[in-house]
């Protein structure tokens, strides 16, 4: 039942100096949002500018042409979770990209979500006006390919189909709602390049809003083999909102914490009796804003920085004592973490209480952190997508 991720783009030629362009309409049309197909990027293949090096054969030029279009063109990924929305816009550059603009807001769509069956207007709403934003960006970027993807709380929710006939129609942005496969294949996509080198296969997993996705993979080839998954219907908000406690007394703490722990360790037995008993190192990587909060509170951070927390990787003892700590507080004494603040207060526990349940399952000494996944391994994905369209094309 293996799956293979695809790899990251091809590597790119080297870049040359470039003169201005020769006629005033050279450069090539922003494609209209992610509507744009592969045929639309095609089509635009057209821009001529040229270097200072003489072209001396149409294979050449063509060569020079296909570089200076790479450079040019950007592709996006749009991630509209139950608890954010987050964009990134970037250009390929050889074996990697090069990010070029990006967004992320807290909207909670799936505020609610768990008790009601619906997402509220006030949660639409926040989410629409963020995805406005997104299609600003989208218009103002020149985006030739690109994937729009809505999760968990659009996969509940009875009115999710609506909310994307409204996304549509007022941002002109169309959301894919993806399948728990299919958003654990991307997250593994995105960040499978921190994994620590080792013997074994290895757990990679995501901690949503709404859900949490494990991926067992195997890295014996060039690229990650997804060997089993499994996605549960708890995440930060849903645990947090299926566990209201009535005061912050330690007792009422540690019985919440612990009934949080109950659900999550219940939801993963299946997976976890099909785990192999010999798992070698059990390397252990994950992406969320819960590893990615608690790493910066590890590091003691006044104010969160990507470039100190992705791809740290720190002893699950230490993250085990961070989550005990958080969890004997209340939400006023978990705000006074500057990384946490008020806005994470009230939802961290949720995640404490998975990534425990997770450090249960699959017993590994060290946790790498990323701060990438989803949307990474959707620009990944179309990327690769592109240069073989472009390759069969030459």
């Amino acid at each position: 039942m293996g799956e293979n991720v695809a790899p990251s783009p091809q590597k790119g030629r080297g870049r040359k100096r470039k003169k201005p362009p020769r006629h005033k309409n050279a450069a090539p049309k922003a494609a209209k949002m992610q509507h744009a197909s592969a045929d639309g990027a095609a089509r635009s293949d057209v821009a001529t500018t040229f270097s200072d090096t003489p072209v001396e054969t149409p294979q050449a030029r063509q060569v020079v042409m296909r570089r200076n279009w790479l450079e040019r063109t950007a592709y996006a990924a749009l991630d509209l979770g139950t608890n954010n929305c987050r964009l990134l816009i970037a250009r390929a550059g050889g074996d990697d990209f090069t990010v070029v603009d990006a967004f992320s807001r807290v909207v909670r769509l799936g505020e609610g979500l768990t008790s009601t069956g619906r997402m509220s207007d006030e949660a639409m709403d926040r989410a629409v006006e963020a995805l406005s934003v997104c299609a600003d960006k989208l218009k103002k970027r020149n985006v030739v390919l690109a994937r729009s993807v809505a999760t968990e709380a659009c996969r509940q929710a009875v009115n999710g189909a609506q909310f994307i006939e409204r996304v549509k129609r007022e941002t002109g942005i169309h959301l894919d709602i993806i399948t728990p496969k299919e958003e654990a294949r991307l997250a593994v996509m995105g960040c499978h390049a921190l994994l620590e080198s080792g013997e074994g296969p290895a757990l990679i997993f995501d901690i949503g809003g709404g859900s949490t996705e494990l991926v067992l993979v195997s890295t014996t080839g060039l690229v990650p083999e997804i060997l089993d998954w499994v996605s549960v219907p708890w995440g930060v908000v849903s645990l947090t909102e299926s566990e209201r406690s009535e005061g912050d007394s330690p007792e009422q703490l540690k019985a919440v914490y612990k009934s949080m722990r109950d659900k999550v360790m219940a939801s993963f037995s299946d997976f976890a009796a099909r785990l192999p008993k010999d798992g070698g190192e059990r390397r252990l990587l994950g992406t969320s804003g819960t590893v990615t909060t608690l790493a910066s509170v590890y590091l003691k951070l006044n104010s969160y920085d990507r470039r100190a927390v992705d791809g740290l990787h720190l002893p699950t003892a230490a993250m085990r004592d961070i989550s005990g700590e958080l969890a004997r507080r209340n939400i006023q004494g978990r705000a006074e973490f500057p990384t946490i603040g008020h806005e994470r207060a009230d939802l961290v526990v949720a995640g404490c209480a998975i990534l425990e349940s997770i450090f249960d399952i699959w017993p590994g000494e060290r946790l790498g952190v990323a701060d990438r996944g989803i949307r990474e391994g959707i620009l990944r994905a179309l990327m690769a997508s592109d240069a073989k369209r472009r390759n069969r094309r030459n």
